[in-house]
């Protein structure tokens, strides 16, 4: 019988902007907000919600977790494969 795995998580990938705001992040509770986040994020890519405006360009999301306060702006790939982390608040 083949193992049973579960469903493929995506890939995360950090903007460089994005990449500059993690190395502001240094409270222990804001890595573990944000760490939770990007769990969510990397299992379900579309749990956020569309940011108004037009889409010309990749679609932008916004996924707000209102109990850990971590909002993430980023956009998914055509593949669903690659979460792409365009703005980190928390």
């Amino acid at each position: 019988m083949a193992p049973q795995y579960g469903a493929r998580r995506a890939r995360i990938v950090f903007s460089d902007s994005a990449a500059k705001q993690l190395e502001n992040i240094t409270s222990e509770a804001e890595i573990h907000a944000l760490d939770r986040a990007l769990v969510v994020l990397s299992v379900a890519p579309d749990a956020g919600e569309p940011l108004p405006g037009e889409s010309i360009g990749p679609r932008l999301r916004q996924y707000v977790d209102d109990v850990e306060r971590v909002r993430l702006v980023y956009w998914v790939t055509a593949l669903k494969t690659v979460v792409v982390v365009a703005f980190i608040e928390v």
